[in-house]
């Protein structure tokens, strides 16, 4: 069922709870693919009752990003919903999630500064806003997230566990397409070539799996080598970070140990893909 209104995914989910039923949430921003579907399917495994939302955030994208060609296509997301058995869609529109005087954001400090908040200042104080009122909204037991925004699912677990939120925060694997491209909605703006190109980002990361499987814990020779491979490919327009952090505080290592995440964020052209790899 197609809920567009706030206050109508209130009252339903208040009835919801009165039912005792479990409530499992998946939050998109639309243009829904493999990755959403895995989570998708984690929550109705999970729960009683799924919702996914769909909501194209503006105030997570900064001036010069791609807001308004980033891809939308509501009647494919809503087929794919039907088809995955989902209870709910909530599709707000901008108006309504932040009316004329809208003033207050959710910011989480530390977590925030390094990977892709270096690169994207603001993004996170947009994403935090928009998660703790869509949390609001639909008041779910268990939220699930993919773990290929790394980033974004350990900001979400702290600003839930700092404010004392009665939700859990479950992340997903990265879903890959056969030949190991992260799924992303912004694959789409890859040209055949620049696709291709993009491939040197997961192979990047399973050559420094590799490498450190083999005993380099040197986190300077791992990146080295990673930068190596993405340089070799053509279509690479920048490499914005490699970076191999502690997985709960996201602070680079000095020493690589098992456990630690590798993340990247590069530009193939003119699109910034990211992906990660825990080892």
């Amino acid at each position: 069922m197609l809920i567009t209104d706030i206050s109508r995914m209130r009252e339903t989910v208040k009835s919801l709870k009165k039912e005792g039923k479990s409530i499992g949430f998946v939050p998109t921003m639309g243009y829904l693919h493999e990755g959403h579907v895995s989570l998708i399917r984690c929550s109705r495994k999970d729960n009683d009752i799924t919702v996914v939302s769909i909501f194209v955030n503006p105030i997570q994208f900064g001036k010069n990003e791609d807001l308004d060609r980033y891809p939308r296509d509501l009647e494919r997301d809503i087929e794919i919903c039907k088809r995955e058995g989902v209870d709910y869609l909530f599709y707000p529109d901008v108006r309504q999630m932040y009316p004329e005087g809208y003033s207050t954001y959710v910011v989480v400090e530390g977590l925030t500064e390094g990977l892709c908040g270096a690169f994207r200042p603001g993004h996170f104080k947009g994403v935090t806003t928009v998660v703790m009122k869509l949390f609001n909204i639909v008041q779910p037991d268990r939220a699930y997230f993919g773990k290929k925004d790394y980033q974004q699912y350990v900001v979400i677990k702290k600003m839930v566990e700092d404010l004392n939120m009665d939700v859990q925060i479950i992340g997903c694997p990265i879903i890959r397409e056969e030949d190991g491209l992260a799924m992303s909605s912004r694959n789409k703006y890859l040209s055949p070539e620049e696709r291709e190109s993009a491939l040197s980002l997961s192979r990047a990361l399973f050559t420094a799996k590799e490498i450190f499987e083999k005993g380099e814990t040197d986190p300077e020779k791992i990146k080295q080598k990673m930068r190596q491979i993405i340089q070799s490919y053509p279509h690479i327009r920048d490499i914005q970070y490699i970076e191999i952090v502690d997985p709960k505080t996201l602070q680079p290592k000095k020493r690589v140990e098992k456990g630690d995440v590798i993340a990247l964020a590069v530009y193939v052209g003119d699109t910034r893909l990211i992906d990660n790899i825990t080892l």
